[in-house]
């Protein structure tokens, strides 16, 4: 197939990519940045293994979308990194960036000749509502909002999940069928990954329950979430919102426990909220990453058949840790779909 990927760039897009050219797909990634001459070094765009790079905007139609006409997928994953302040500019570049890229993708597969038959959407298992007892799927979960006991400003991260979702919905694309995927934090080795930067947490000691620890993570393994993707692509009877996330969604204080024992780690430190925000205030995030509970299942793709290569968290994080140490990359991912 030939698959093109808008914001391929970052540390998921690295992972489909390598994923799908291990498997003999062609694959064309579309970034905001200029792509480095043949041979560059030091370019994040321009890593060997990631696919052939074509610049984009993300909102405006241009050259790029000659790529899409013809095409068999895009798998688009462009919108602003929500690892910063939750200030009101940067929610707003958030908004902005999902529905501006979402709007040009569906503009491009409506003009184009011969449209691609799937096109797979970004989305987040944040829309729905923070919950510590019920398991959200795709038929029964509730979608947040403003809610009590939560602060306010958590209900426009899932304001911008139904834009986004809504302006993948919205485009007149009647010949390619359409999936959102909801997805949860997905756990790859590799800088600039949540596992990343909790695999350092617990590394320093840090890595103790915050504010109790009862909220839940939702998390998916990196082979596990391009696995899931491959099925998407490949199934013609799958449409609308998928949630990519393990079947066995835990409290944070055991995600962090069992993250810590296979790191080989005895002690992690607590955090009450408070501390928790003076540390995201210092580290330029935000505590919702680590305080709304979401306790997502994926029911859409257990009833289509998929079967989960980690479907527990104590032997993901056991092999994550290793494939950190080693630094290996994984081959053969897609195989096993």
């Amino acid at each position: 197939m030939k698959i093109i990927i808008p914001g391929g760039t970052g540390h998921l897009g690295r992972l489909l990519a390598v994923a799908f050219l291990d498997a003999g797909h062609e694959v064309v990634v579309l970034s905001r940045r200029e792509p480095a001459p043949a041979g560059a070094a030091g370019r994040a765009d321009a890593r060997p293994g990631d696919g052939r790079v074509v610049c984009w905007d993300g909102r405006t139609l241009g050259p790029w979308a000659a790529e899409v006409d013809g095409a068999d997928a895009v798998i688009n994953l462009a919108g602003r990194s929500v690892n910063c302040r939750y200030t009101q500019r940067n929610l707003q570049e958030m908004m902005a960036s999902r529905i501006d890229s979402a709007t040009v993708v569906g503009a491009a597969i409506a003009r184009a000749a011969a449209p691609p038959r799937v096109w797979l959407q970004m989305s987040t298992a944040t829309i729905y509502a923070h919950s510590h007892d019920q398991a959200n799927d795709e038929a029964t979960g509730v979608v947040g909002g403003a809610e009590p006991g939560v602060p306010a400003y958590w209900a426009f991260s899932v304001d911008i999940a139904r834009a986004w979702e809504s302006a993948q919905a919205d485009a007149p694309t009647p010949r390619t069928r359409k999936v959102a995927l909801r997805a949860s934090m997905v756990m790859a080795p590799g800088r600039g990954g949540a596992f990343d930067m909790l695999w350092r947490m617990a590394r320093l000691g840090l890595g103790g329950p915050v504010a109790g620890g009862r909220q839940y993570m939702s998390w998916i393994h990196g082979d596990d979430f391009a696995r899931a993707v491959a099925l998407l692509l490949a199934r013609e009877d799958l449409t609308g919102p998928v949630n990519l996330a393990s079947p066995e969604p835990l409290p944070y204080r055991d995600f962090m426990a069992q993250l810590r024992a296979a790191a080989g780690v005895p002690v992690g430190l607590p955090a009450t909220a408070w501390m928790a925000e003076l540390g995201a205030f210092l580290l330029r995030s935000d505590t919702e990453l680590l305080l709304k509970s979401r306790r997502v299942v994926p029911g859409r793709l257990l009833d289509a058949g998929f079967v989960f290569a980690h479907p527990q968290w104590q032997a993901a994080a056991r092999d994550l840790v290793t494939r950190s140490r080693t630094r290996g990359r994984a081959g053969g991912v897609l195989d096993a779909v």
